[in-house]
């Protein structure tokens, strides 16, 4: 984002104003011209080449004038520019799996707790302008925490996240997650979605909700959470076990549609690595930063400056 005028119009009155100041200048200097060649002899030369110092001067003075009237009609235009220290807050929205699979072990104490504490790092590791909100799915999808700069009451509310016996829907969570993200408007956008199965569950695809996601401006960041081997869920009515499957594929095609990063956790300690990295893979752009009081400081330093020059250290070649 470059420079930028909040009020242009200011800008078009100075150029106004600085066409009237050299006019005006432009007609007294060839009224003096005149005058000086109808009645010139050699006393007034004398005199002329006396004064030259004093036409300094007052050029100065001119010069100090001018650039007063251009800093505050620029003040009054509201100058922004970008400011390198200074960034623009983000929206954030943590989309969570809660689904059966999520009460697996192989993460102490289970999945579900283990994700919870990782989300909870990431929300106090976002910065004070940065918004968060929190959504879970199973068999659908359902708010926890609206869009808030509030991050302790955000980390609370993860707090109270249990655990669901469902399916996983994960077109429908990342759908809530982009609504969610969406609301507050002019703020980049990003969706950290976690999940640890397939879906099979909703009413929206999941690449269907990517490209929904492409098509607001949405990036989305996906966490595939499983284990390096395999975990059983439970056995079915014949005594075959049940494992946990990760569709590693989906949530990669999903981070690759909204130019996010897909990350695999295979460990509790992988996954906090993760959610403590991720801040950083958020980008955030610089703030338009108004300098008007810059302008105005600018305008009274003149001021003292004209007075100084023309009140008290001149004063006394007069």
């Amino acid at each position: 984002m470059a420079f930028f005028l909040m009020e242009p119009e200011w800008v078009v009155l100075l150029a106004a104003a600085l066409i009237g100041i050299f006019y005006v200048l432009v007609v007294s200097k060839k009224n003096k011209k005149n005058a000086a060649v109808k009645f010139s002899n050699i006393h007034l030369i004398k005199m002329a080449s006396s004064h030259q110092r004093a036409k300094r001067r007052n050029t100065i003075i001119l010069w100090l004038d001018i650039l007063l009237v251009a800093s505050l009609f620029l003040a009054m235009a509201d100058p922004h520019i970008p400011l390198k220290q200074t960034k623009e807050g983000v929206n954030v929205v943590l989309a969570l799996d809660i689904s059966g699979s999520m009460q697996a072990n192989d993460y102490a104490p289970t999945r579900l707790e283990a994700a919870k504490s990782a989300a909870k790092t990431l929300v106090e590791s976002l910065e004070n302008k940065d918004y968060v909100g929190i959504i879970t799915f199973s068999n659908g999808a359902s708010t926890v925490s609206y869009l808030t700069p509030d991050k302790e009451k955000a980390a609370k509310r993860i707090e109270g996240i249990s655990q669901n016996t469902g399916a996983t829907a994960i077109g429908d969570g990342l759908s809530l997650a982009i609504d969610m993200v969406s609301s507050i408007p002019n703020k980049k956008k990003f969706v950290v979605l976690l999940s640890d199965g397939v879906s099979n569950s909703g009413v929206i695809a999941p690449l269907e909700a990517a490209s929904f996601a492409k098509s607001s401006d949405v990036i989305v960041f996906t966490v595939g959470m499983g284990s390096e081997q395999p975990v059983v869920l439970g056995y079915d009515m014949w005594g075959r076990a049940q494992y946990a499957e990760l569709d590693e594929a989906t949530l990669k095609q999903i981070a690759a549609i909204t130019s996010g990063i897909y990350f695999k956790s295979v460990d509790q300690g992988t996954l906090q690595n993760i959610y403590e990295k991720l801040p950083e893979k958020i980008e955030r752009e610089k703030e338009p930063t108004s300098i008007k009081d810059w302008m105005i400081m600018f305008a009274i330093l003149l001021i003292v400056s004209r007075f100084y020059l023309k009140e008290w250290k001149w004063r006394v070649l007069r």
